[in-house]
């Protein structure tokens, strides 16, 4: 993983990848891991727009303060295909 993850952020990064798909992962750690790694953008229509490498995501605010479960597997899918996986960031 990039040095510059702090050890929050490779825990959250961790619950991202976990099987089954983590119900109790906080919006803002999510948020947080995010801007670590990429830039979030919070548009007007309640979405965020975050880029991570190439991979561009559009994502809807959540409700509460845990991330939904569908938004984790869109992130993940963002993550993976900007080459993250459960081991870790890209080199």
């Amino acid at each position: 993983m990039p040095e510059h993850l702090s050890s929050h952020h490779r825990a959250v990064l961790r619950k991202i990848f976990q099987h089954p798909v983590s119900h109790n992962i906080e919006w803002h750690d999510v948020l947080s891991l995010l801007e670590a790694v990429g830039t979030v953008e919070r548009r007007h229509d309640g979405k965020v727009e975050v880029t991570v490498g190439s991979e561009t995501g559009f994502f809807d605010l959540p409700e509460h303060k845990d991330t939904e479960i569908e938004a984790v597997v869109g992130i993940r899918r963002l993550l993976e295909a900007a080459g993250f996986s459960e081991a870790g960031a890209p080199d």
